[in-house]
């Protein structure tokens, strides 16, 4: 096929008047039967690095592809280039024996150039016998970094694609991904057995893209309805982290006249197939989902993808941001970013191999980095793909459009290059501050480390500050971070260059993130501090009367949201934070009287339409607690029953008591814990506290008390006390 004119195929199965970037020598490496390895971004024409291909070559292409919505949409796409539909098949779960013996009759017949297999599929013995049997031209290995550990995406299953192609016959292979670090690429190339393998590599760079970070704060809801009310019809995607917060959002953003829909894993494969083709066909602007969705969607006008939450890794932020603007126009990517969700993704990973632990662990530092920085994202996003990008500014980040303040760090970086080299580069980034700034620990004290003649001599700066100095230290090339090592600083030749003979080093401290927790509510100011202090007053009045602590009526962010958005009746106080029908009918009236009259007096405008309204909360994993604890199931097989986590679960039942709904938990308490202690617990939080922080009552109440029992009480105390 050597003399073959592959624009003359290109334009007669696709109709395309030329290659993109490295496609066509891709595609000859395949035609050559070259094992070929393909790392091209979102957006840069993978699918047809093998379709072509397959087509012209003799026998079935075995495409190896990750899920069966993916599949779907590709073996569509293929059939439009030809006019028999059994030019491309599947092979998954999802198929009837009748549909699998049609697939099998027009691969024996030839017609099948292409068959769509998942990993799982591929492993039964029927199917391994039935592969054996037919001609095939080669395999391609589709999302590729599913193979590595290091991915973000790892699927044990994608090991076993070497011993699989051993067995069934041996053909070349052909590895695809949009995102993998070297690390990744090694990994692959290794498990698949291809160490010799053609490399392609196309600039990660998405000139298109503007990248944002905001800090994500009690209003994170109402700045995600805004941001989409700018853009009226144009199509989006929200990524979050859970399940509810996807179905909670997508609620939140009807409410407020978007076309959008939830999707996530746990739906039914036939509301998620509708959905999607809801969203390619524009019958919705916005889907809300986890992870789950877009891998594969070949919809080029997406123009904004928002992170509710922040990644787990920076492989996989590129990957959903690598959505937006694949035809070249403008894409938004706007992640929020609190420093509370990078503890709760750690807190996941608890009970984990410790490997594994270490490489979630360095990637969650990555993300943070990326967050934090002040320099340009594109820049850092590029480094961590082993690209450089030598542009001062990208014009096209908030932190290029926006710059922030640099100053000359050479006598800072000098002092942290010294550490690294006195340590003898066997540390990570954590254990080198903690040197720096002299901070002694049992793990510096064992390497006798609090004796070196550099112990301390970063003192006049904080963690913070000597993060930014390591961080950008790296990005320039002085330092890097040994990925095997699971992220120990190495000195390179200019680090160690410039110990000796320091230059000009600009630099600019890291972005200061609060610490604020969506699900914890807030302490930001009020838009109305007058009546933020006529509200506290009227409840401090109301506690005293009824013999309960303050925060037991309304906790503070609860009064803060009245304060904004002045409820004058019980049905707005429903859409206030933190309030549900029980504090409504319990404490609404006094409440909604109060600011009524402050509004009359004041000749104030209540700002309705300057408001994105919110969602009562009653979603199904609410009921479904509710219901559980009523028929007195164990908590833990509760947690168990949901898919969450014990903690998760106390915080799903605190909240649900918090805004208003009795629960009665004695039966579990009486289970678990001992009724003095209990007692002595309840009789904190009625005499003697202030807040309901379940850390200021462990620090009150001794090490003799556990958080559980502390979280156990609180429940039941706001039940009785609030409701």
């Amino acid at each position: 096929m050597k003399n073959l004119n592959l624009n003359e195929q290109l334009k007669r199965y696709f109709g395309f008047d030329a290659f993109k970037g490295d496609q066509e020598a891709i595609i000859r490496s395949v035609l050559d039967g070259k094992d070929t390895f393909v790392l091209m971004p979102t957006g840069g024409g993978k699918s047809l690095c093998y379709q072509l291909p397959a087509l012209l070559m003799e026998g079935t292409a075995i495409i190896i592809s990750p899920l069966i919505a993916l599949m779907k949409n590709q073996v569509d796409a293929i059939r439009q280039v030809s006019e028999n539909d059994g030019i491309a098949h599947c092979i998954n779960s999802s198929l009837t024996r009748a549909a699998i013996d049609q697939v099998k009759s027009d691969i024996s017949k030839g017609i099948t150039k292409l068959l769509y297999v998942a990993p799982e599929s591929l492993t039964k013995e029927e199917n391994v016998e039935y592969l054996k049997s037919i001609k095939i031209s080669f395999y391609a290995v589709d999302e590729a970094h599913c193979i590595s550990e290091w991915g973000h995406d790892f699927r044990p299953e994608y090991r076993n694609i070497r011993p699989l192609v051993n067995q069934i016959g041996k053909a070349p292979i052909i590895a695809l991904t949009a995102t993998a670090t070297d690390k990744v690429r090694q990994d692959i190339k290794k498990n698949l057995g291809m160490p010799d393998a053609v490399e392609f590599r196309s600039s990660f760079n998405r000139p298109n893209l503007y990248y944002e970070v905001r800090p994500k704060t009690k209003d994170v809801d109402k700045d995600i309805v805004k941001f989409i009310r700018q853009r009226p019809g144009k199509s989006g995607i929200i990524y979050c982290l859970s399940r509810k917060r996807v179905e909670d959002l997508a609620e939140v953003l009807k409410a407020n006249d978007i076309r959008a829909l939830a999707y996530h894993a746990g739906m039914e494969n036939a509301v998620r197939s509708q959905t999607q083709d809801d969203f390619i066909m524009e019958r919705i602007d916005v889907i809300v989902a986890t992870i789950a969705f877009g891998m594969g969607i070949d919809k080029p006008d997406v123009r904004y993808v928002i992170h509710y939450d922040i990644p787990k890794s920076l492989e996989g932020y590129y990957q959903e941001t690598g959505r937006a603007g694949r035809d070249g126009g403008e894409g938004h990517c706007l992640a929020f970013y609190t420093k509370k969700d990078l503890v709760k993704l750690e807190k996941f990973m608890e009970g984990k191999p410790v490997a594994e632990m270490d490489i979630g662990r360095q990637q969650l530092q990555e993300t943070a980095t990326y967050a934090e920085t002040n320099v340009c994202r594109r820049k850092v996003l590029l480094h961590y793909f082993g690209e450089e990008y030598h542009e001062e500014n990208c014009h096209n980040c908030d932190n290029c459009l926006h710059p922030h303040e640099f100053f000359d760090g050479q006598d800072e970086l000098r002092r942290a290059l010294i550490v690294v080299r006195d340590v003898k580069e066997h540390f990570k980034v954590d254990y080198l501050i903690n040197v720096l700034i002299g901070r002694e620990n049992e793990d510096i004290r064992s390497h006798h480390h609090n004796e070196l003649e550099c112990f301390g001599i970063g003192d006049d700066h904080n963690m913070s500050f000597w993060n930014a100095v390591v961080r950008q230290g790296i990005l320039a090339g002085y330092m890097s971070k040994d990925i095997e090592t699971y992220g120990q600083i190495r000195l390179t030749a200019a680090g160690k260059a410039f110990i000796s003979k320091p230059v000009t080093f600009m630099m600019s401290e890291d972005r200061e993130f609060t610490d604020y927790d969506p699900e914890a509510g807030s302490t930001t100011s009020a838009l109305d501090e007058t009546l933020l202090s006529m509200l506290r007053d009227l409840r401090h009045k109301e506690s005293v009367r009824l013999g309960i602590p303050p925060y037991v009526i309304f906790q503070d962010n609860s009064l803060e949201d009245m304060a904004t958005q002045y409820p004058v009746n019980t049905a707005q106080l429903l859409n206030i934070i933190g309030v549900g029908e029980g504090k409504v009918q319990r404490y609404g009236k006094v409440f909604c009287d109060l600011i009524a009259k402050y509004c009359e007096e004041n000749d104030i405008e209540r700002p309705d339409e300057m408001r994105v309204r919110v969602v009562a909360n009653k979603s199904k994993l609410k009921v479904s607690i509710i219901q559980r604890i009523d028929r007195k199931l164990s908590l833990r097989d509760i947690a168990r029953a949901e898919g969450l986590e014990y903690e998760d679960l106390l915080n799903e039942i605190y909240a649900i008591v918090k805004s208003g709904t009795k629960l009665n938990i004695d039966y579990y308490i009486e289970e678990v814990m001992d009724e003095d202690h209990m007692w002595e617990i309840y009789d904190y939080f009625h005499e003697d506290s202030k807040t309901d922080n379940v850390d200021d009552a462990l620090d009150e109440l001794g090490a003799d008390y556990t958080e559980e029992e502390v979280r156990l009480v609180r429940i039941k105390f706001m039940s009785e006390n609030a409701n």
